[in-house]
C-alpha cells in the first residue's frame, strides 16, 4: 500500500509539474505576441524616397559631358549654381559677371558642353553648359580641367530624369506647391529643397526639430521640421 501511494504521488507530481510548464508556456506565447504587436504598432514606415536612385551621367572628361547636350536636365538645387552670359562666337563666358542662379527644378535644354578659360585661375579651365534664356545664351560650370585631369560634377548639379517621374509617389498637392514654389506644413526637407531651393540648417540640441532658412530668391524664409515634416513656415530676414 505505501509503494502504491507513492506511485500516485509522483504522478500527480509529475502531473502538477506539466501543468505548471503548459501555463507559463502560454503566458510566455501571449508575451512574445504582445511584444510583436506593439514593435509593429511602433515601427515608422519606411520612406520611399529612400528608394529612389536617380541616373546618373558619370562623366569623366569633355567628350562624355557632352552627352548632357542630347538631352533635357533639372536643378538639383536652386539658388545654387550661378550663371554667367557666353558668347557663342568666341566660345567664352564672362564668369566674373554673375547673370543669376539657376532656379529650383529649373528645366532646361543644353545646347553644348565647352572647355573655357577660368577666370583668375593660370592654367586651370571650366567645363560649361550652355542653355538659352530669353533668346540669350548663358553657361553654368559643371567642372574643371588643369592638365588633363577632369573633374566633372555634373551629377551634382542637374538631373537627367524627371523628377515628377521619380518621385511620381508624392501626392498632387505636393507637386502643386513645388510647381508654385511654395512650402506647407507636412512636407519633408526635400519637397521643401524642390521647391524654394536650397537652405542652411541652424543648430539644434532637439533631434527631432530642424530648422533651416533659405534665401528663396530675395524671399527668405525660414522652416521649422519635426520628425522630418515642416511644421512652421515664417518669413526670414533678408540677407
Amino acid at each position: 500500500m505505501k509503494q502504491k501511494i507513492q506511485i500516485v504521488l509522483v504522478i500527480a507530481i509529475a502531473v502538477a509539474a506539466l501543468r505548471a510548464g503548459w501555463i507559463f508556456y502560454q503566458r510566455y506565447e501571449a508575451n512574445q505576441q504582445e511584444q510583436a504587436k506593439k514593435g509593429t504598432g511602433s515601427a515608422p514606415p519606411l520612406n520611399p524616397d529612400y528608394y529612389v536612385t536617380p541616373k546618373k551621367l558619370h562623366a569623366y572628361d569633355l567628350k562624355s559631358a557632352r552627352e548632357l547636350a542630347k538631352q533635357t536636365v533639372w536643378v538639383k538645387e536652386g539658388y545654387r549654381y550661378a550663371y554667367y552670359p557666353y558668347n557663342p562666337a568666341s566660345h567664352r563666358a564672362s564668369l566674373s559677371h554673375e547673370a543669376g542662379f539657376l532656379l529650383p527644378l529649373q528645366k532646361l535644354q543644353i545646347k553644348d558642353v565647352v572647355l573655357a578659360p577660368s577666370t583668375g585661375a593660370p592654367g586651370q579651365k571650366q567645363v560649361l553648359a550652355v542653355f538659352q534664356q530669353q533668346g540669350k545664351d548663358f553657361a553654368f560650370p559643371i567642372g574643371s580641367e588643369s592638365a588633363g585631369d577632369y573633374r566633372i560634377y555634373a551629377d551634382e548639379v542637374v538631373f537627367i530624369e524627371d523628377p515628377k517621374e521619380l518621385y511620381k509617389h508624392w501626392p498632387p498637392d505636393v507637386w502643386d506647391s513645388i510647381d508654385k514654389h511654395q512650402v506647407k506644413p507636412g512636407m519633408n526637407e526635400l519637397q521643401a529643397d524642390f521647391a524654394i531651393g536650397m537652405g542652411t540648417p541652424e543648430r539644434s540640441d532637439d533631434p527631432a526639430a530642424k530648422t533651416v532658412k533659405y534665401p528663396n530668391g530675395g524671399k527668405p524664409l525660414t522652416v521649422t521640421y519635426r520628425d522630418g515634416k515642416a511644421v512652421d513656415i515664417k518669413p526670414g530676414t533678408p540677407a
